[in-house]
C-alpha cells in the first residue's frame, strides 16, 4: 500500500511493514506550536505535581480515599510531565536522537501514565458517586486496604494495555520536504488492521469508556444534589460540570485525530477522502498530542485556585489543608443526610477544583 501518508517496506525478517512517510515532525508549524505548549507544560507541571506529592506525603497523616487517589494521580501526571523534555527536544530538532530502545520505552511510559491519569480520575468519580448516591453504610465499606488494591490493579492494567505502543513503534530514516535526512520515532505497523486496532483501542479504552463512566457518575451526583435543600447547590453543579467539560476539552482533539486515522485506513487508497484525512492527521498530530498533555499540568493550578483561602493562614501547607477536607468522606461525623451529600460533592474531586466550597466561603 502506497499513498501520501504510508509506504510499505520489507523488514529484516522478510515481513512487510506499514510505515508513515510523513511523521508528526514533518510539519514546521505544528512542531513549533507543539514545542511551545510542551515547554510551558513542563515548567508548570513538574514542580506543580511534585508539590502535590510532597503536600500529601509530608503534611497529611491520615489520608482519605480521595487523597490517596490524588497522590497517585499527581505521581502519574508528574512522571508524564518529566517525559515531556524528551518530546520537546524531538519536536525542536525534528529528528529523534535517543535511539530505538528509548523510542519504544518513552512512548510506552507516556501511554502508561496517560492511561493511569484517566483511570484514576474515573476512580475518583466512581468513589464520589458511591459516597453521595449510595447509602452511608455502603460507602463505609470502602477501606484503605481495598482502595490500595484497586489502585495497584489499576497500575497493572494500564501497563498491560499500553503494550501496543511498545510493539508498534520504532526509529527509522525519513526525508523532509527539502530531502534532508532525519530520524523519526514513529508507528510501524505490519498490517493495516494493526493501525485500526491501535488507535481505535486507545480511543475507546482511554477516552470513550472512562468518560462515559465519569459522565454517568456526575449525572447521578447532580440528581442527588437536586434532592437537597441547600440554595448554594447550584454553584457545586456548575463546578462539577466545568470539570467534566475541561477533561473532555483537552483530550477530545487527540482522540478525534485517532479516529480520523482509523477512518483513513477504511478509505480506498488514493481517494480524495483518504488524502484529506491523511493531511489533517499529519498536520495536527503534534499539536493535539501536546494539547492533551495540558490536562496533566492543569490539576496543580486548579488545586491552588480551590485552596486560595488557605494560603494566607497556612502558607505552603495550604495544599495539605485543602486535601484534609477529603477525610470527611470517611469520618464518622454525624451529619444530616443532605449535608453529607453536599459536603462530599464539594470535597476535592477528579481535577482538583471541587474543594470544600462551602467551607471556604464561611
Amino acid at each position: 500500500m502506497n499513498n501520501s501518508n504510508y509506504s510499505v517496506n520489507a523488514s529484516n525478517d522478510g515481513n512487510s511493514k506499514i510505515i508513515e512517510s510523513n511523521s508528526v515532525v514533518s510539519n514546521d508549524f505544528s512542531t513549533a506550536v507543539g514545542t511551545l505548549i510542551l515547554s510551558l507544560v513542563f515548567l508548570l507541571g513538574v514542580p506543580g505535581n511534585l508539590f502535590i506529592v510532597w503536600s500529601i506525603l509530608a503534611r497529611i497523616r491520615r489520608r482519605s480515599v480521595t487523597a490517596l487517589l490524588i497522590l497517585n494521580l499527581a505521581c502519574a501526571d508528574g512522571c508524564l510531565m518529566a517525559l515531556t523534555i524528551f518530546f520537546i527536544i524531538y519536536l525542536a530538532k525534528q529528528t529523534w536522537v535517543f535511539g530505538d530502545a528509548m523510542c519504544k520505552v518513552l512512548f510506552y511510559l507516556c501511554n502508561t501514565n496517560m492511561y493511569a491519569s484517566i483511570f484514576l480520575i474515573t476512580l475518583m468519580s466512581v468513589h464520589r458517586c458511591v459516597i453521595v448516591v449510595l447509602p452511608r453504610k455502603m460507602s463505609s465499606r470502602i477501606t484503605e486496604k481495598i482502595v490500595r488494591r484497586v489502585i495497584a490493579g489499576t497500575w497493572v492494567l494500564v501497563m498491560v494495555i499500553s503494550i501496543p505502543s511498545l510493539v508498534f513503534r520504532d526509529v527509522r530514516e525519513d526525508t523532509d520536504d527539502k530531502n534532508k535526512l532525519r530520524l523519526v520515532c514513529a508507528p510501524n505497523h505490519t498490517l493495516p488492521r494493526h493501525v485500526r486496532f491501535q488507535y481505535a483501542f486507545e480511543t475507546v479504552s482511554g477516552f470513550i469508556l472512562p468518560y462515559a463512566i465519569i459522565i454517568t457518575c456526575y449525572v447521578l451526583i447532580l440528581r442527588r444534589l437536586r434532592q437537597t435543600k441547600f440554595q448554594r447547590k447550584v454553584r457545586s453543579e456548575k463546578l462539577i460540570l466545568a470539570i467534566v467539560v475541561m477533561f473532555g476539552l483537552f483530550w477530545l482533539p487527540y482522540h478525534v485525530i485517532n479516529m480520523m486515522q482509523v477512518a483513513a485506513e477504511w478509505c480506498e487508497t488514493g481517494s480524495s477522502t483518504r488524502k484529506l484525512l491523511d493531511k489533517i492527521t499529519k498536520s495536527s498530530r503534534a499539536v493535539t498530542s501536546a494539547f492533551a498533555f495540558i490536562s496533566s499540568c492543569a490539576n496543580p493550578v486548579l488545586y491552588t485556585f480551590a485552596g486560595k483561602s488557605y494560603i494566607k493562614q497556612n502558607g505552603f501547607a495550604f495544599m495539605a489543608r485543602l486535601f484534609e477536607g477529603t477525610s470527611l468522606d470517611q469520618t464518622g461525623t454525624k451529619k444530616s443526610k443532605d449535608t453529607v451529600g453536599l459536603n462530599t460533592v464539594e470535597s476535592v474531586n477528579d481535577s482538583g477544583a471541587g474543594s470544600n466550597v462551602l467551607k471556604n466561603g464561611r
